[in-house]
């Protein structure tokens, strides 16, 4: 008789004691003997791992796991809590986001009835701190219907660009068949050198389209960790992809998409530069710039040119003709685009430090 769980939901946790315990009670509260938890306690250096501890003691019949590690790094906990699932479904959770009421139970009639290889989940971009900024994220998917088209499934997920390890519930079968290490230890943006690889194993997902997380967004989050490093570790994790993407047989129209998903990303890249000091934000930008030119399968004016017009399947033509306009004016260097930027950035950072 098999007893393996049908769903291991992993939890990384470091410096997690302030919103660990709601984040676990809206788990604990919808589990069943088909479900198990699996924290790791990365190090932390506060009350994480007691936090745990006292949810264990407050639910005995459910099957919680708390394992204790030094320091190692989100990348290499997330390997090891794949290492110790042994669900055939995963579903990460970020130590300080919510799983709203009645997701786990929506979660496992998709399994019975549909059995997919991946489920992609809506989500709200929630601010606790400004709920007027709350918003709901739905994804580009046809609602609650199974998809067994390889390319149309990844053509959606480059036009919704949603690689955060939480926003997909996947066979754990998938996981394993990656090369390991699957996370690349020691970089930022795991999740974007992941998830795409992981879709693209994929033969079939369905879209359960219904808010399943709160996705918590901090004051002052997006300067926190802002560095030449922050910017290389964004760009390489978007050439991993191209290089991945390089060895599939997928059409010219599919890394078509990837490209235009590519200008998406350097165009966030390349704007964080200017909230940076001049020389290391001057830096920044000109091995960002070298990065782009390996990161296209297309030339850069054919993918421009096709993100401005009516080329690629799109959900919002309008994001996609602003960004390859931003994206032509940084490079350009165009003067009045980057003092516009230079300002626009550094007042969103005082608002970010005054709401913080």
């Amino acid at each position: 008789m098999n007893t393996a769980p049908r769903l291991s939901i992993l939890v990384p946790a470091y410096n997690a004691e302030q919103h660990l315990e709601a984040t676990l009670r809206s788990v604990l509260e919808q589990m069943g003997p088909g479900h198990d938890l699996v924290v790791i306690d990365d190090g932390s250096r506060d009350g994480t791992g007691a936090v745990v501890t006292q949810m264990q003691q407050a639910w005995p019949g459910l099957a919680i796991r708390l394992i204790r590690q030094e320091n190692a790094g989100l990348a290499t906990t997330r390997n090891r809590l794949l290492e110790a699932a042994t669900g055939e479904y995963i579903l990460f959770l970020d130590a300080d986001d919510l799983v709203l009421p009645g997701t786990l139970a929506a979660l496992d009639g998709i399994f019975k009835q549909h059995r997919p290889d991946v489920i992609a989940l809506d989500f709200n971009d929630w601010h606790p701190h400004n709920m007027r900024r709350t918003r709901p994220i739905a994804r580009g998917y046809p609602a609650d219907t199974l998809i067994s088209d390889r390319e149309a499934i990844l053509r959606t997920f480059f036009m919704d660009r949603q690689c955060y390890a939480w926003a997909n519930v996947m066979r754990r079968e998938i996981y394993l068949r990656q090369p390991a290490p699957l996370y690349p230890p020691g970089r930022t943006f795991e999740d974007i050198t992941t998830t795409p690889q992981l879709i693209a194993d994929c033969a079939s997902l369905y879209r359960l389209a219904r808010p399943c997380f709160d996705y918590r967004q901090h004051p002052g989050s997006m300067k926190r960790g802002l560095s030449h490093k922050w910017c290389i570790d964004f760009a390489k994790a978007v050439l991993h992809i191209h290089h991945h993407f390089g060895t599939l047989p997928v059409s010219d129209a599919l890394r078509l998409h990837v490209d235009a998903a590519t200008i998406h990303f350097y165009n966030v890249i390349l704007k964080r530069t200017y909230e940076m000091g001049w020389s290391e934000g001057k830096a920044a930008r000109e091995d960002v710039r070298a990065l782009l030119a390996q990161n296209l399968f297309h030339p850069l004016e054919a993918v421009l040119a096709a993100m401005e017009g009516e080329v690629l399947d799109s959900h919002d033509r309008r994001a996609d003709r602003r960004a390859a306009s931003q994206v032509r004016k940084l490079l350009a260097g165009n003067l009045g685009f980057v003092i516009g930027k230079v300002l626009a950035r550094k007042i969103k950072v005082l608002q970010r430090k005054a709401v913080a």
